[in-house]
């Protein structure tokens, strides 16, 4: 029976977030209650060590955790924000219990874990629970590739340069986690039915459909467990009940908070970056040009990128006219549109008034959606665009 549930995200502190975790316990249960403490994840063997616990592997966990709370399970899709896996049980006939007869884990990439999902998250500005719920409202998710973080970044971008709603794609991004399992981890092997669909990504219901769908799963078939999250803890905690020869009690706290306040990585640093003495005396030297008291004529040059999105108006001369006021950079964070109307409403709100725009160009990943909106005379891709200032300069 399960008496407390906790998921905290670790954000790459995992020893303090379990320290501030079992605080919280220890002040309304007293240590002398705990007979013991098991730990499994990545971070397991040392929090081991310094609490006084056992050690469980984790494949072990999951499924130990699944054959008990779950006999009818045969197929286990554990992911998490690190990594994925995929366990395969057998029933041994006669005595009951189960055996894990195949498992795989991904790589160590970001692509297939739930922190792919994170990203992909943030660069749409989306908190991870509104991608869920999004993904759902999509009929035709659009193809995605799911086998790299960078290649799926370059879909979402096209994606979004030729307006494609947001739930299309969320939704697009969760069949391409779904296929990049079912290819790259489960690798042609068969799934026996049910399958249970746990870790933390199985919160997110945009997952679950896509599972459902790429794994041709009838209703019922997929089993996403009630403590999802925490049956890798689950099962930890039954092994531990079954070892009869394990008899450690929980240390406390004290040497994880002294590992925490003492224990320091040798590292090894290189020295800082600076510029040139003669880098430092051109900068002094670069004046902007002052923008005179009747309007002058102008020119607007938009770069809109996946990362950034930047804006520059120059004169008939070809001078930026004033490095603090007709120049922004600003983050595109998955709006291009929006950043692009931010940065000409700052601008238009410094000078406008004193400019005239006789002409307009675009360039970057964003170059044509842009240059629709704003009415840009020509478009060039970036590498002409970088090439032809890099030269003129």
């Amino acid at each position: 029976m399960v008496v407390e549930e906790h998921y905290s995200r670790t954000k790459g502190q995992p020893l303090r977030t379990v320290k501030t975790v079992l605080e919280d316990i220890v002040e309304r249960i007293p240590v002398e209650r705990f007979r013991a403490i098991s730990l499994t994840g990545t971070g397991g063997k040392l929090l081991a060590e310094l609490l006084g616990g056992k050690f469980v592997n984790e494949i072990i966990a999951q499924a130990k955790a699944v054959s008990v709370l779950y006999p009818e399970v045969r197929t286990i899709i554990d992911v998490g924000g690190e990594d994925s896996k995929l366990i395969l049980m057998d029933y041994e006939e006669g005595n009951g219990h189960f055996k894990i007869s195949d498992f795989a884990m991904n790589t160590l990439c970001a692509a297939g874990t739930g922190s792919f999902l994170d990203q992909q998250a943030s660069r749409l500005g989306l908190t991870i629970e509104e991608f869920g719920q999004l993904a759902l409202r999509s009929e035709n998710p659009p193809r995605i590739a799911g086998r790299c973080s960078v290649f799926a970044k370059s879909d979402m971008i096209h994606l979004q340069q030729i307006a494609t709603p947001d739930y299309d794609i969320v939704a697009g991004l969760c069949f391409a986690l779904a296929r990049n399992f079912k290819s790259n981890i489960a690798k042609g092997r068969t799934l026996i039915k049910a399958v249970s669909f746990q870790g933390g990504v199985a919160a997110n219901l945009g997952m679950r459909r896509a599972f459902q769908e790429v794994l041709d799963l009838a209703e019922g078939e997929l089993i996403i467990p009630k403590y999802y999250a925490s049956m890798g803890a689950i099962g930890a905690v039954l092994m531990t009940m079954e070892d009869r020869g394990f008899h450690e009690h929980f240390a406390g706290l004290e040497r994880l908070e002294d590992y925490l306040n003492h224990h320091r990585e040798a590292r090894v640093s290189l020295e800082k970056l600076s510029l040139s003495e003669d880098h430092l005396k051109k900068s002094e030297k670069a004046a902007d040009m002052p923008l005179r008291a009747e309007k002058v004529d102008a020119y607007l040059g938009l770069d809109v990128g996946s990362i950034s999105t930047n804006l520059v108006v120059i004169d008939e001369n070809e001078n930026l006219l004033s490095k603090r006021l007709s120049k922004r950079y600003l983050m595109t964070a998955g709006r291009p549109i929006e950043a692009v109307r931010i940065g000409l409403k700052e601008i238009g709100e410094e000078i406008g008034d004193r400019v005239n725009i006789k002409g307009c160009g675009t360039t970057g990943s964003g170059r044509y959606l842009t240059a629709d909106f704003v009415g840009a005379d020509i478009v060039r891709n970036e590498i002409t665009a970088q090439a032809t200032a890099a030269a003129h300069f």
